[in-house]
């Protein structure tokens, strides 16, 4: 099958970003291209020929800004520099113009909801109440106890753990941080802090010609009036989640607003990181094309599945049934209806665990099938697809005999810490806790990307120690080298699926979407429907390490159905349309098929 390019600019009347599928890079980890054990921009431009050739359009770059590095860059000190051992604005100007030489587009991420508290505009605030940045972030005086003990001004849960507040000794204030007390939040209700922010974040790289942005916490710059307590959902604890308390303020579209004019100017695409928005109307007035605030956003219904109700890792290693992923997927695809909004579909990226261990099976036996269903059916949903590096090879999570001193990430090293604090050296506790982070950490999704069986995986020398380990999966075969000449990879059954996502977008990409067979415990199941010509695909996965029967559709005549995909090599199962009847309506473990029915 011939690869179909995207037309970069516009397709048809819709805009270039619909029909993009776009590769996130997490810098650190994608390719050291100087051996110095950390992954830099050279490395991203090296690769370029290998994105391109997946069928991709878009790469999206992580925070490659100045950076002190507590939470792997999104603490920014400075919005118009690069972290030096990622290298220099040179570098980036250089891999700008090579995406673009190869008819391909960039983005980046967009982090404006807080700053590093290195940056110069916090060390001027904190300078004194009287600075006239003070008011660029927010400060509260304490609130004290019957005790006259010192209290900070609300109960909020800070992403990370902990209270939100900071105290400063220097001006007895406290102030606001929703992720590390490294990450004061800026006041978006100062007007002149804003418009800073803008310039500074946005105006300056849109002039270097990257193509939009990934814009992180979008929900989160306007605060409500009074910062008031959120609900007490956790009694052991004064700390409590305030997700939606502090998520969509009152000021959300005016700033929205704002930050669409600008990217107008330029063409350029956004896709907002949404948490904490459970209503659907609220997620169609931020990406309706006729509100112009933002192009779609990351929903994170999906990857939520199977996440603690009070915290990310209050809970066991899948926790939650196939309905659950059903539901998460049906309101994701219900936002392209009978509305003028956008969505997207994902699985993976740089806060996640990876898909195959969390959603499939990632056993030797396995991890390849599985690796494959998930590809085929994030594929085929509706929306702009992205794909985060090593998703396209099936890595998945780091061995269970790791030892925590493996894991890096801060929020993992705080959920450990805090369960020691709490639970001391109860061997129990300390094993749950250990369990959900195997299952759920961000670590697993930041391991060195994969490119040969050697060691370190050619992400850096074999001489040179990585940031961060390499995921001894590299020599079990899951690594590029090994799998571009497999024709039964992962690797080469996402080049397919992106191949026939692009022949048929108006059923694949713009399509409408219809889960069938829905009380099926093991079978996902659903059609998408051109909306011009009616034709029809069906996308069935078998989500069990057990045999499982087709769903049976009164609506669709099997015997006029056209096989497109399978995730079955050849040499394991007889062609599917050799079989009988009873054989062809077998899915076997962890199988998926798409089928093509024409109007």
């Amino acid at each position: 099958m011939a690869r179909s390019k995207v037309n970069t600019s516009v397709i048809g009347r819709q805009p270039w970003w619909k029909e993009a599928t776009i590769y996130q890079i997490y810098p650190a980890s994608f390719n050291d291209s100087n051996n110095d054990g950390v992954g830099d921009i050279p490395g991203i431009t090296q690769k370029l020929d290998y994105i391109q050739s997946l069928g991709v359009d878009v790469i999206w770059v992580c925070p490659m800004y100045a950076s002190p590095q507590v939470d792997m860059g999104y603490d920014i000190s400075d919005y118009e520099a690069v972290y030096p051992p990622y290298g220099t604005l040179e570098d980036m100007n250089t891999l700008i113009r090579e995406v673009h030489v190869r008819g391909m587009k960039i983005i980046l991420d967009l982090v404006i909801n807080h700053t590093s508290d290195q940056h110069k505009w916090f060390q001027e605030s904190r300078s004194s109440k009287t600075n006239p940045k003070r008011d660029w972030y927010i400060w509260r005086p304490a609130k004290y106890d019957s005790n006259g003990t010192r209290q900070p001004p609300n109960n909020w849960r800070s992403n990370f753990g902990g209270s939100v507040w900071q105290w400063d000794g220097l001006t007895e204030e406290y102030y606001l941080h929703l992720f590390c007390p490294e990450q004061p939040d800026i006041n978006f209700e100062c007007d002149a802090a804003r418009q800073a922010v803008y310039q500074s974040a946005m105006i300056s790289w849109l002039e270097r010609g990257v193509d939009g942005f990934r814009i992180d916490t979008v929900n989160m710059y306007s605060k409500p009036p009074g910062l008031p307590d959120a609900p007490v959902k956790d009694v052991t604890t004064p700390w409590q989640d305030a997700g939606l308390v502090y998520c969509n303020g009152p000021r959300m579209d005016e700033y929205l607003g704002e930050m669409n004019a600008i990217l107008s100017r330029y063409d350029a695409m956004s896709v907002g990181e949404c948490p904490n928005t459970p209503d659907p109307a609220r997620v169609i007035g931020y990406v309706s094309a006729k509100a112009a605030k933002l192009n779609m956003v990351f929903q994170f219904d999906s990857v939520d599945v199977g996440i603690g109700k009070i915290s990310r890792y209050a809970t066991a290693p899948f926790n939650y049934t196939l309905g659950d992923i059903k539901s998460a997927i049906c309101r994701t695809q219900s936002l392209i209806g009978e509305t003028d909004a956008w969505t997207t579909s994902f699985i993976e990226n740089h806060d996640q665990a990876r898909s195959i261990s969390r959603f499939g099976d990632d056993s030797p036996r396995w991890r390849t099938r599985s690796g494959k269903m998930l590809a085929m059916l994030f594929a085929s949903l509706s929306g702009t697809l992205f794909i985060y590096q090593g998703q396209e090879i099936g890595m998945i999570n780091m061995p269970v005999d790791w030892p925590i001193e493996e894991y890096k990430d801060v929020d993992s090293m705080n959920c450990y810490a805090e369960a020691l604090q709490k639970h001391g050296q109860d061997l129990t506790a300390l094993a749950h806790t250990r369990a959900a982070l195997q299952h759920l950490s961000r670590d697993h999704a930041r391991t060195p990307m994969q490119w040969t069986s050697r060691v370190n995986a050619d992400f850096t020398g074999e001489d040179v120690t990585p940031w961060m380990r390499v995921n001894t999966s590299a020599q079990d075969g899951i690594n590029v080298s090994d799998e571009l000449d497999d024709e039964s990879s992962v690797l080469n059954l996402w080049r397919g699926m992106l191949e026939l996502r692009q022949k048929f977008s108006g059923e694949l990409i713009h399509g409408t979407f219809e889960m069938v067979d829905q009380s099926n415990p093991d079978v996902l199941s659903f059609v998408k429907t051109s909306r011009e010509t009616g034709s029809k695909i069906l996308v069935v996965c078998n989500f069990s390490d057990s045999d499982s029967r087709l769903p049976l559709l009164k609506s669709l005549n099997m015997s006029q159905a056209e096989l497109l995909c399978d995730n079955i090599p050849e040499v394991d199962t007889p062609r599917k349309e050799a079989r009988n009847d009873s054989e062809a309506s077998l899915l076997q473990p962890w199988e998926s098929r798409a089928y093509l029915f024409c109007s």
